[in-house]
């Protein structure tokens, strides 16, 4: 790059130029002023620590500001956090019985859409060292994933849908892939697809963990004198500029960025995860802290973890085990060669964690020590090579913005008077049948498949029922506690993009019926907004709209944000992505043995509907239903978050009392969908009567604060007694039974039919 540290003192390194800070996303504006704040011109190996920890993706200068809003919610209720937001790697909060459970979601877009399994695969291995550095055991993963359209089984792709394809199979396939060897289930998750992502797929990998309360740790560097520690890989040239490639847009020149995408290794992840987590447990006296190289690799990871003790650090580059030759500070300090730990540690028990790593086949290697001065210096062969205050490091600009509403957005605020033609009872049948069969819809089994969801043997409930239901066992004994923990993620990124308050808000309150669905009750939320060109001003109003909409549910919920990550600048040369913030959620089972699914289970169990059973009109807005066969008809989101929580607490209630064979939230597609799940699901036929209002938004809509759940004969005058304590609407619609799918006057599909378009219309078109 050209700006050595000069061998004078007194003198400076030149002015950087535009095309140099094109290279790592730091504009002039923010150049001048770092040259402000230092009083000179950075070198080359500062500027890149500036450049990184500035950037957007590690820096979070346009959502920072607009976090406050999260604020409302922090205590809601519930006073079981253990962790201020942003405050460590991930969120933990007190689930009882003296374990905590620690959870978070992060984005690799970007790296995604060059490299589509490394890309994917190192974004599991990345948050799965968040909850490693918190001292916990990862117990299970789930994904949330959008990619543009993939075409139809019965039609040759087109070049987009072809690569969209190539990106989605190589996706699922690094997720997995990771996974699996790291011995972590992938349980849970979504996908859905829409044009706005063909040129830039969303890929957000969540992460569970457990430990006991006494073995968490923080990412803090401690006192002077402490040893910063390198463990696990050595470090190369891979994932160089990672934390700008995140910074900036997709465009036809963003393949030359491959070196930007990291390479996992997921065996030596493995080895890394149990002997950190055996570390922590067994030595926790030897150590102040631990911490994961993630964006900007030993940049970020020594820079916070001074910042969190209020010190400096002075490390040794020349020190750092490394696979390639000659490689500069500059190279070492910014690589994002994965599987690497920063771990600081009590001078006087050095030794004893070399040797804890070493028996473990690990490298640990002493790079640096804690020091009082509150700098980050770098030597190489004893010369400083960068010497910058730490507060300068890890406090970029913040960018409050005016947020703008352009005429022409298709936001809506109300529905359009004009209804289009309602839906005939003729063709009822085949809608449902092409509603079925739509990606976004359809069975996601082709992608469970490829997925270990048993190993470790902590799953309940997996993949297919609302959210994943986990054991949590004794550390000690391997034991299962009654206890179990409930985790699911959603994001409605079509809501969002029609209405960004309430749009988000809905995503919460969807989350929380998955969670209550299974018989939890929802406790906390990570969330990853996933946003296009924040200086934008029409971006940014979507943006903070839609963080206070997640604010609002939150609050209301009882469910605070407790940890979370902000991916923006996702758009290419084809347009913005839709605006697409997903929620991750948490909840706690008092008994993980009650966990209710979303099959029908017996012939004559009752079904019935709680929530609303006359589906306005409005419930169209941001249906699947309108977006499949009336794209132009979009109306606005409703969300009634008071009805969603009386709900939640119904079906928890309901759950608890073993009142519920079934239970399933009408969402995507609405309640015949809904309904076609659970009798696919459980194998097993369905008769009802249909809601009321207008046709295609009684089967199709997606009202909010409705599920559609299944009891016993015997326990339906209970259940509705519990519906009534809570003030929930409460509708017997029929039942159980039979060899076909029944809404009354409207259709009758045989079960069997519906299955196999449901069940096979993905796999037939990933392999055409």
């Amino acid at each position: 790059m050209g700006l050595t540290m000069p061998a004078d003192p007194s003198a400076q390194p030149p002015v950087a130029s535009d095309n140099l800070l094109g290279q790592i996303a730091l504009s002039r504006a923010e150049y001048d002023r770092a040259c402000d704040v230092l009083e000179r011109n950075p070198n080359e190996v500062e500027l890149g620590m500036i450049a990184a920890l500035w950037s957007e993706h590690c820096g979070y200068k346009h959502s920072r500001p607009l976090f406050h809003h999260f604020a409302r919610a922090k205590h809601a209720g519930n006073h079981n956090l253990l962790t201020e937001l942003g405050a460590e790697n991930a969120g933990a909060i007190d689930i009882g019985g003296g374990m905590v459970a620690v959870m978070k979601i992060e984005s690799h877009n970007h790296p995604s859409a060059i490299e589509p399994y490394e890309g994917a695969a190192t974004g599991v291995g990345g948050i799965v060292r968040d909850i490693i550095a918190m001292g916990a055991q990862p117990i299970a993963l789930l994904d949330s994933l959008r990619f543009g359209p993939i075409g139809k089984a019965d039609q040759p792709p087109s070049e987009v849908e072809r690569r969209n394809r190539r990106l989605f199979e190589g996706v699922v396939a690094g997720i997995g892939g990771y996974g699996n060897c790291l011995g972590i289930p992938v349980v849970g998750g979504e996908v859905g697809f829409g044009n706005a992502y063909s040129g830039n797929p969303l890929v957000n990998a969540m992460c569970l963990g457990v430990a006991e309360a006494g073995d968490l740790i923080s990412a803090t560097a401690g006192l002077p004198g402490s040893v910063l520690m390198l463990v696990g890989a050595e470090t190369g040239r891979d994932g160089l500029h990672g934390a700008t490639f995140a910074s900036v847009d997709l465009d036809t020149e963003s393949s030359d960025r491959r070196p930007a995408v990291q390479v996992g290794n997921p065996f030596l992840e493995k080895l890394l995860m149990d002997a950190c987590i055996g570390l922590v447990r067994e030595h926790h006296g030897w150590l102040e802290g631990l911490q994961d190289c993630g964006a900007a690799g030993i940049t970020s990871a020594t820079v916070e973890m001074a910042a969190r003790a209020g010190v400096g650090f002075r490390l040794d580059t020349d020190r750092v085990p490394q696979r390639e030759r000659g490689m500069t500070p500059y190279e070492v300090m910014l690589s994002e060669s994965q599987e690497r730990m920063i771990v600081s540690v009590k001078q006087e028990h050095v030794d004893d964690v070399t040797r804890w790593f070493n028996r473990r086949d690990l490298e640990c290697t002493g790079i640096g020590e804690v020091i009082d001065d509150r700098h980050a210096q770098v030597f190489n062969d004893g010369a400083l090579v960068a010497d910058v205050p730490v507060a300068v490091l890890t406090e970029p600009p913040q960018y409050d913005l005016e947020g703008r509403l352009d005429p022409s957005a298709t936001e809506c605020t109300s529905f359009k008077p004009a209804l289009p033609p309602d839906l005939e009872p003729s063709d009822a049948k085949a809608t449902l049948l092409k509603m079925l069969a739509a990606h976004n819809i359809t069975s996601r089994e082709w992608i469970w498949r490829q997925f270990d969801q048993q190993v470790g043997t902590n799953t309940v409930v997996h993949a297919g029922s609302d959210a994943a239901v986990m054991r949590v066992r004794n550390p000690e004994t391997g034991e299962p506690l009654k206890k179990g923990l409930a985790i699911c993620v959603d994001g409605r990124g079509r809501a969002v993009k029609l209405s960004p308050r309430n749009g988000a808000a809905s995503a919460v309150a969807e989350a929380a019926r998955d969670i209550a669905c299974v018989g939890a009750h929802p406790v906390a939320v990570t969330d990853c907004l996933n946003f296009a060109n924040p200086e934008d001003t029409e971006i940014y109003r979507q943006l903070s709209q839609a963080i206070q909409g997640i604010a609002d549910a939150c609050l209301e919920l009882e469910t605070p944000v407790v940890s979370g990550n902000v991916s923006l600048y996702n758009e290419s040369d084809l347009g913005p992505v839709t605006p697409t913030p997903v929620i991750g959620m948490l909840g706690i089972i008092s008994d993980y043995q009650k966990a209710v699914r979303s099959a029908f289970q017996h012939d004559g169990d009752r079904v019935i509907l709680l929530g609303n059973h006359e589906v306005l009109s409005s419930a169209l807005g941001a249906s699947e239903y309108l977006d499949l066969f009336r794209p132009l008809d979009a109306g606005p989101v409703d969300i009634d978050l008071k009805a969603e929580k009386k709900l939640v607490n119904c079906l928890v209630d309901a759950a608890k009392q073993g009142l519920l064979q079934s239970a399933h939230d009408v969402s995507d597609g609405g309640f015949a969908v809904a309904l076609a799940e659970s009798a696919i699901a459980g194998d097993i036929g369905v008769n009802v009567t249909r809601p009321k209002g207008r046709l295609d938004a009684a089967l199709f809509g997606e009202p909010p604060a409705t599920v559609i759940v299944s009891a016993t004969l015997e326990n339906v005058t209970k259940l509705h007694e519990v519906a009534d304590e809570h003030r929930v609407p409460f509708t017997e619609i029929g039942v159980v039974g039979g060899d076909s799918i029944v809404i009354q006057e409207v259709l009758n599909i045989p079960l069997l039919k519906a299955a196999r378009v449901f069940e096979k219309s993905l796999e037939e078109t990933m392999s055409t």
